[in-house]
């Protein structure tokens, strides 16, 4: 069982960050039925009606950053309705996306809470097409800058897994933007994570391969869950790998 907890960060001084880039609009074209087209095809095959839904939500805003004369593209879903109260924010696990939150963040804006998916840079439905870096700190910048750019107040920012992690170093890097930390089956090394680094190019894409296989995440689903069908595990899964961008 997950535990929940939050811990409150104090205001400082913001880091100064420097980018020429101008935000400017882009219109996202939608297939024929209606989900936008910079999703994996394979968003079709689903058959969770939350998870379709809430890809119908799914949209890129333009995120300028340090480390890229453009903007990026990023994906997340925005609130339905902006209040004055403090936003919660989402990220999402390791290999995942937004999609992640099908099921929680309708709760939330029901509950009147203006609620934010976003995909941590690297994962999920970003424009990735020109290889910008994605390391520790351009995932913290580039965060940042979404932040800056289009919440802009203190806000509630939940992490589960390793978006704990994400969630933490941003917190300790730019207190100012975080009022409140929530985080959920937290995995952080502190570390980071040694000899792993080391490994050959050839091994890690291996790795990777054998981490995306659907027979792999199919067991996973389903030693993760009890008493569904093999269909809906099946879905689960299909889902999983949609967020993957695979």
């Amino acid at each position: 069982m997950n535990m929940f907890f939050s811990l409150s960060i104090g205001s400082s001084a913001a880091l100064p960050l420097r980018c020429t880039s101008k935000l400017t609009s882009f219109r996202v074209v939608a297939d024929a039925d209606g989900f936008p087209s910079f999703l994996p095809r394979e968003i079709h095959n689903i058959q969770d009606p939350f998870a379709r839904k809430f890809a119908l939500r799914i949209q890129r805003l333009p995120v300028p950053v340090r480390f890229s004369e453009n903007p990026i593209m990023s994906s997340c879903v925005k609130p339905l309705v902006q209040t004055k109260e403090t936003p919660v924010v989402l990220l999402h696990g390791f290999d995942s996306s937004c999609l992640e939150w099908r099921y929680v963040l309708p709760l939330l804006e029901e509950s009147g809470i203006e609620t934010w998916a976003i995909d941590i840079l690297g994962w999920g439905f970003s424009d990735l097409e020109k290889l910008p870096p994605c390391d520790v700190v351009s995932k913290r910048d580039h965060f940042y800058q979404f932040w800056k750019s289009y919440i802009r107040r203190p806000m509630i920012l939940v992490g589960p897994s390793l978006g704990s992690a994400v969630a933490i170093d941003f917190a300790v890097n730019y207190p100012e933007a975080v009022k409140k930390l929530v985080l959920i089956g937290a995995s952080v090394y502190a570390e980071g994570t040694g000899k792993l680094a080391t490994l050959p190019r050839a091994v890690a894409y291996a790795g990777v391969n054998l981490l995306k296989s659907l027979p792999l995440r199919l067991y996973a689903t389903y030693l993760t869950f009890t008493k569904i069908s093999f269909s809906t595990s099946l879905d689960w899964t299909n889902e999983l790998l949609v967020g993957m961008n695979l």
